[in-house]
């Protein structure tokens, strides 16, 4: 083992503060990397405040958006070498066998090792996140970084990014497609994104008239009010997709009926309570509810190459270690457009 800084929390209602973790030595088929920047997720808020069903273990280091500079490889890694640029996701191992890994879905596999708060079969305990200076994960869980692109714009892909670009890819969207995205937040803003880059025609609902500058300038096409019914139902039955990304309580009917014939919506934002949902916004229509989460290994690959090709990073307020517990109450506020990116350069002043 060797010992690393970080920034973890002792409590449920300790601040995040420095620390000093241990990391494993490199096994044959591991990558060390110097992490650059790791992206703030509001499941970082989540998992360090403990509200998810008690199942936070402390002390935690939070951070699953990673970007950073291979320093070392095992002896028996192909694929990276010593300078390159590389990502780690959601999860850093999963067991490869079940039938969900063999078709590169490995974000499903029931033995999923995520990247922080999961049980780590190498040394015991827990696994530790991005918000430290350096990680060491399986090559299978290393994904390769375009270079042309903002290093700290693309930290927040390895989840938001490919939360949004998954389920877009699932169900087909294409050029001539009409694409609603529900909500202009951390997720909501690379759905627009990505989707006008797929060639949609993109509609953006959000409750706050002042985001229809902004989400004109991410690339929608027209923005709805959804709190206006008149402009609602200018919209009823015309949408193929709609990405629904509010984790708030919300009419999840109003924009069910704005689906046309066999449209989908996706739910990738978890509101705390349940959805009621009338059979009926289902029925008419053999419209279509459903959910996702990340993506496979492959899948993120292919989002990350898709993002070189096409100059698509997140947009992000870069900021010191020093100021996560800040950008925390922040997050709680929505006052941040649209993530946060850690520079991990300011750990080094620790």
């Amino acid at each position: 083992m060797y010992n690393t800084k970080a920034y973890s929390a002792a409590s449920a209602t300790s601040p995040l503060a420095s620390d000093t973790i241990a990391r494993r030595d490199l096994t044959e088929h591991d990558v060390q990397i110097e992490i650059l920047f790791c992206g703030i997720c509001h499941s970082d808020l989540h998992m360090v405040r403990n509200e998810w069903g008690g199942g936070t273990v402390y002390p935690i280091v939070p951070g699953h958006e990673m970007v950073g500079r291979i320093t070392q490889v095992g002896s028996a890694v192909t694929k990276y070498k010593p300078g390159d640029l590389a990502g780690v996701g959601c999860m850093v191992d999963s067991d490869g066998t079940c039938p969900n890994c063999k078709t590169g879905l490995e974000q499903f596999c029931p033995n999923l090792t995520l990247t922080y708060n999961s049980p780590d079969k190498h040394l015991g305990g827990v696994t530790y996140g991005g918000y430290s200076d350096s990680i060491v994960v399986d090559e299978r869980f290393v994904l390769r970084v375009p270079t042309n692109l903002d290093l700290a714009g693309v930290a927040p892909l390895l989840c938001a990014g490919i939360t949004t670009y998954s389920p877009l890819r699932h169900w087909g969207v294409t050029k001539g497609n009409k694409v609603g995205v529900v909500g202009l937040g951390g997720l909501g803003h690379m759905g627009v994104k990505f989707a006008r880059a797929f060639g949609a025609h993109v509609v953006v609902f959000t409750t706050s008239p002042g985001k229809t500058e902004d989400a004109l300038r991410l690339g929608a096409h027209e923005v709805v009010v959804s709190r206006n019914a008149d402009e609602m139902q200018k919209h009823a039955g015309s949408f193929d997709f709609i990405l629904d990304t509010v984790s708030a309580k919300h009419d999840i009917n109003a924009y069910l009926n704005l689906l046309r014939l066999d449209g989908n919506i996706t739910l990738v934002g978890a509101p705390e309570k349940p959805l009621e949902i009338s059979a009926f916004s289902l029925i008419m229509g053999r419209r279509n509810l459903s959910g996702s989460n990340i993506g496979g290994i492959a899948e993120t690959q292919e989002m990350l190459d898709f993002c070189g090709e096409h100059n698509i990073t997140a947009d992000v307020e870069v900021i010191p270690i020093q100021k996560v517990n800040e950008a925390y109450d922040r997050l709680l506020k929505s006052d941040v457009k649209y993530r946060f990116s850690i520079d991990m350069a300011s750990l080094k002043s620790e």
